[in-house]
């Protein structure tokens, strides 16, 4: 973990580089050295139906949740936070100079006893190590 699940509306289209973000997401979730890579997820959901603000068909919103699991430090997760929100901010700027834009980010972390996990990329990664 971190889970990366953006979502955004669909007038932004032309004008997200979706694959790029995410890899500087990741890259970024990667440098923090919080979060093993194998576990780093991300992935956009294009919202159809959409109203943001006043309703003008030209407002537009992207918004970037972060899963992660539980057991850091709340210090941690904070800086961690930052970092991402920095980068997510970073990427989305040339479009936020020039359209109305509303932008979150929230990291999220899921609860110890109800969160289950099935992964083999952990060991895929051990072995090419």
């Amino acid at each position: 973990m971190p889970h990366f699940i953006m979502e955004y509306s669909a007038n932004l289209d032309d004008d997200l580089d979706i694959p790029a973000l995410f890899e500087k997401l990741n890259a970024t979730a990667i440098a923090t050295g919080v979060f093993p890579i194998g576990g780093i997820r991300s992935r956009a959901i294009r919202c159809e139906h959409f109203r943001v603000g006043e309703g003008d068909p030209d407002n537009t919103f992207v918004h970037l949740t972060a899963k992660v699991g539980s057991g850091r430090s709340p210090e941690v997760l904070k800086e961690a936070s930052d970092k991402i929100f920095e980068t997510f901010s970073e990427c989305l700027k040339p479009v936020f100079d020039r359209r109305w834009m509303s932008a979150g980010f929230e990291m999220i972390e899921l609860h110890p006893e109800r969160n289950y996990r099935m992964n083999n990329i952990h060991k895929k990664l051990a072995d090419k190590g």
